[in-house]
């Protein structure tokens, strides 16, 4: 238990800090420390916060809700460890729930604002997560279909690779694409978004956090960062053989993790920033994805294989 708390309070800004540093590496330059995003952590939590006056109680409230919503709902994760902290069957339910309760108050802090160009990035974040969720959803049936109803951390850790069975490997493969295209959307990452980008026509996550400021800017890159990493825990667990010890779980675990992190610095060094229109077109690809999935066991579980 102490080591997924203390992990799920470290890893997440260090997991972006990595991404940054690949992304300057790869462009040739030394970049900034992987602990980087501590210190701006700690320099805006000493900060004030400026308001505007057309904001209400939801805009100052939202960054915390949405930082408790998403810490609640990493507790049902793995982080390190062979059990996560919190877990009773069916919590993936609740696990959902949490999330979707992180994304929605921070809609409704952008909204708060009464700015226009904050409502369009809210209108272009609910309209990724209408698709994101339904596929998030069927990642779950499919390993409830599988392995059985039981927690988070179970359904991911029992649902392992098995390198004898070649559909094993396709369904793994196909599942962790899913995910990670989720975790890019989820965490305003390249392709889908820039969480540094400044363009008026290119902005999503940002600029719904645009009048933020202070300590409440803090909870939210935070916030973000946190969404980020547990979808890589999912993804790594997912990939972790079943019947090891803790320690040996915990070293692949963090070498997974490193390992997602480089992959997505990669991946925004090597692709371009897309249109707004394209971003949609390619969101539906981890809900295609989850059904392939869905579809693949039970043909292959009614012997059609």
């Amino acid at each position: 238990m102490i080591i997924n708390i203390l992990f799920i309070i470290a890893l997440p800004l260090l997991f972006i800090g990595i991404i940054a540093k690949t992304k300057a590496i790869w462009v040739g330059r030394q970049g900034a420390s992987v602990l980087q995003p501590f210190y701006t952590f700690i320099k805006l939590l000493g900060k004030n916060e400026v308001h505007s006056h057309s904001s209400g109680h939801i805009f100052r409230w939202a960054p915390t809700m949405a930082l408790v919503a998403t810490f609640m709902a990493a507790l049902f994760v793995p982080f390190g460890a062979k059990s996560a902290v919190l877990g009773f069957r069916g919590d993936f339910f609740l696990f959902m729930s949490l999330l979707a309760l992180a994304k929605a108050v921070m809609v409704a802090a952008a909204m708060d604002v009464g700015s226009s160009f904050e409502g369009m990035g809210a209108s272009r974040e609910i309209s990724f997560t209408a698709f994101l969720e339904p596929a998030f959803l069927l990642v779950i049936a499919s390993l409830a279909y599988a392995g059985g109803f039981d927690t988070m951390g179970q359904l991911f850790a029992r649902h392992t690779v098995n390198i004898y069975n070649e559909w094993s490997i396709i369904i793994a493969v196909l599942t962790a694409l899913a995910l990670f295209i989720m975790l890019l959307v989820e965490g305003s990452r390249v392709p889908f978004d820039d969480p540094t980008t400044h363009l008026e026509l290119t902005m999503i996550h940002e600029v719904m956090v645009l009048d933020t400021s202070g300590a409440n800017l803090a909870m939210v890159h935070y916030a973000a960062a946190l969404k980020v990493q547990i979808y890589a825990s999912l993804i790594s667990y997912f990939l972790i053989p079943e019947g090891i010890s803790g320690a040996i779980v915990t070293v692949l675990y963090l070498s997974s993790c490193f390992g997602l992190a480089v992959i997505t610095g990669l991946v925004e060094s090597l692709m371009p920033r897309y249109r707004i229109n394209r971003n949609l077109e390619l969101v539906i690809i981890p809900l295609a994805v989850s059904l392939l999935v869905l579809t693949a066991l039970i043909v292959h579980n009614l012997g059609g294989f």
